[in-house]
């Protein structure tokens, strides 16, 4: 690699480190009060928090052992308008802070669950997928997901989600989405600087990876506490 792409990459990696060290101050919320909350959640996400994997369709996420805070922010995103979607925004508009913030605690607390979406991968599409996640692809200034999203893409804090174990269908619309300039809620356009860079074989690939993997530990949360 040469100067002149190592100096984009670079940039690249400090404003994710930049952003994963500003991480907000989260309500503390009640996960016994967001079990109530968090009733209607469940048509889409599930009773367990697992969500759903579409294939063709509109995937749910799993919301079950995500960082709390990084659910906060995404329903005040929906509430706000600062995150687009038509299913959510409905929700997140009716619920006050402090039920965002019970919610929130309610579906960190729970125990992670299987993703699907990634199983009738062939063996060359994972190998491109774990390339991604774990090295990057230099030469297209893609840096590898595990900059900002940590070690075995557990999470890191309230920015970073989160993204092994997640629904193959999930990752990819989302990734498209900031490819697309249809999502912007990401801290510096990190996500959209990246995923622009990605074909769509290459967003396949790492959404088909990290749904095949396991989390090999549960994920500090912004409070400092594993899910249980």
């Amino acid at each position: 690699m040469n100067k002149k792409q190592w100096g984009k990459v670079s940039v690249l990696i400090s404003a994710c480190l930049a952003a994963g060290a500003a991480f907000a101050e989260v309500q503390e919320g009640d996960a016994q009060r967001g079990q109530a909350a968090a009733a209607t959640c469940t048509a889409c996400h599930q009773a367990n928090g697992g969500g759903m994997n579409i294939p063709g369709g509109e995937s749910w996420p799993r919301l079950a052992g995500l960082d709390a805070g990084y659910i906060v922010k995404q329903l005040h995103d929906f509430k706000e308008g600062r995150r687009q979607n038509a299913s959510m925004m409905p929700f997140a508009s009716m619920l006050s802070d402090e039920q965002i913030a019970d919610v929130a605690a309610y579906y960190s607390q729970m125990p992670i669950t299987p993703a699907q979406g990634g199983e009738s991968a062939s063996e060359a599409v994972l190998a491109r997928g774990q390339q991604l996640a774990e090295r990057g692809d230099w030469d297209a200034y893609i840096v590898s997901c595990k900059s900002c999203h940590g070690p075995g893409g557990n999470g890191a804090g309230s920015d970073f989600p989160a993204i092994t174990s997640q629904h193959a269908g999930y990752l990819s619309s989302q990734l498209l989405a900031w490819k697309n300039d249809e999502r912007s809620n990401d801290p510096q356009n990190l996500m959209g600087a990246i995923a622009k860079r990605m074909s769509e074989e290459d967003i396949q690939a790492v959404s088909a990876w990290y749904a095949t993997q396991t989390v090999s530990e549960q994920p500090v949360n912004s409070a400092g506490e594993a899910a249980q």
